[in-house]
């Protein structure tokens, strides 16, 4: 029994299950546990049993052992489906590479030390350089790219496509260059094999330019979301600006006739037309209520988008139980962020379930905190993914140091939202929408 190969196998299955569960898990944003090591391992180990006494030596292996990370990304991890293929091939090919590269070294100068025993020492030696180009492979591709589920991965299937390409061309050279180690080579081999190594190592930066340019892809995207989120706040404030100055026109007029109705309501005072002077008086009362805002919320600009909102939306009972501290705290802007976006979904939510439709909002500070919840009610059908939206409110609440909890329960959608109105304006970064 060569148990310098048995125990170099151990070496290079314990390598592959460290370095394949610590780059999916990062490049995810899973924090791993040492049972997904032992797992992963013993299956790694089993694969090689089971292949190496059937003697399968060819592309089944190496399937096998991509099959099972996607099974532990999947169900261990619970990473998304297209996530964790991206992932898998991506760990397994690095790992491959990796091994192609150090074997052009090894098939060019090695057949010299067949039979020294010199040779089990270099062997070792190109195993832990293996490990060490993964190891920076691996940082190299979580450097330009990121699975996350807080950051948005807008067609991340395209990446399973030259990762497949670059995944096959390498294996296809492992199979058909490395399966067997030369005991001599001719310098037309060497030349052969070197550039093998020098297309090994274009791979690699091909690889990288594509994360690069996928990266550039999802700042695009979300350039394109701030883009959106900054004209929608644009659109806020100039209906704020509009409503604003027709009330000014409206309040200017009222207040240059009030003289007028004053002394008409003292001149039928004065007359004792008792009725006259009250049904004036109503009419008084109606027209200063049209100057008032439906809500009060002590906030100008909250009052608008709620009377703009909710006004265009008269079959959904509204209920604002809502009293925002002055000074608030948080920037009109970031309001008008916050509201437009979450009656815009709340809204939305309504008019597609059945039945009674309402929406809620309440609000209360908490010593340094404001909680912001927005209740509505919803259709039984599964949440859709979040929006753009969604993603708005969250970068305002980072902004003021805060955090957002959705949740749905018996036909009814909340979002929560907890902000530090305490902050200095210097200590409050720009959002990132």
């Amino acid at each position: 029994m060569d148990y310098f190969g048995l125990c170099l196998d151990g070496l290079c299955l314990l390598g592959q299950s460290v370095i394949h569960i610590v780059f999916v898990s990062r490049l995810t944003g899973k924090k791993q546990k040492i049972w997904h090591f032992a797992i992963y391992f013993f299956l790694l180990c089993t694969i090689q049993w089971f292949f190496t006494t059937f003697g399968f030596h060819d592309v089944l292996p190496i399937g096998a052992e991509l099959l099972v990370l996607y099974s532990v990304s999947r169900l261990a991890l619970r990473n998304r489906q297209f996530v964790s293929w991206a992932a898998s091939i991506l760990a397994v090919y690095i790992c491959q590479l990796s091994f192609g590269i150090v074997n052009s070294v090894e098939v060019i100068l090695f057949p010299r030390m067949v039979g020294k025993p010199l040779l089990y020492l270099l062997v070792l030696l190109a195993t832990l350089t293996v490990f060490a180009i993964c190891a920076c492979c691996c940082g190299a591709v979580l450097k330009f790219l990121s699975l996350t589920e807080d950051r948005q991965m807008p067609y991340v299937g395209l990446l399973l496509f030259p990762g497949l390409f670059f995944f096959a061309a390498e294996l296809y050279i492992l199979q058909t260059s490395y399966s067997v180690l030369p005991s001599s080579i001719s310098l037309g081999e060497a030349g052969k094999y070197g550039a093998l190594l020098v297309m090994q190592i274009l791979g690699l930066a091909a690889l990288l330019c594509t994360l690069y340019a996928y990266r550039h892809l999802c700042q695009g995207f979300q350039a394109q979301a701030a883009l959106q989120s900054l004209t929608q706040a644009i659109q806020a404030q100039k209906v704020y600006v509009a409503e604003a100055r027709m009330r000014y026109e409206q309040t200017k007029a009222f207040r240059h006739d009030l003289r007028n109705h004053l002394s008409l309501l003292n001149g039928l005072l004065n007359s004792g037309k008792l009725d006259e002077s009250k049904a004036y008086l109503e009419k008084l009362e109606a027209a200063s209520d049209v100057l008032s805002f439906p809500y009060r919320t002590g906030n100008s600009v909250v009052d608008i988008l709620l009377g703009e909102k909710l006004g265009l939306a008269k079959d959904i009972a509204a209920e604002i139980s809502l009293c925002l501290p002055d000074p608030c705290g948080i920037d009109d802007f970031d309001l008008c962020v916050i509201f437009a976006n979450a009656l815009d979904n709340a809204i939305n939510a309504c008019q597609f379930c059945g039945g009674s439709q309402s929406i809620r909002i309440t609000g209360r500070q908490q010593g340094d905190f404001y909680m912001l919840v927005f209740e509505n009610t919803c259709s039984g059908e599964p949440l859709p993914p979040a929006g753009t939206g969604l993603s708005n409110i969250k970068s305002v609440a980072e902004k003021y140091h805060g955090a957002v909890l959705t949740e749905k329960r018996e036909g009814r959608f909340s979002l929560s939202l907890l902000l530090n109105i305490s902050l200095q304006p210097e200590s409050i970064s720009s959002p990132r929408y």
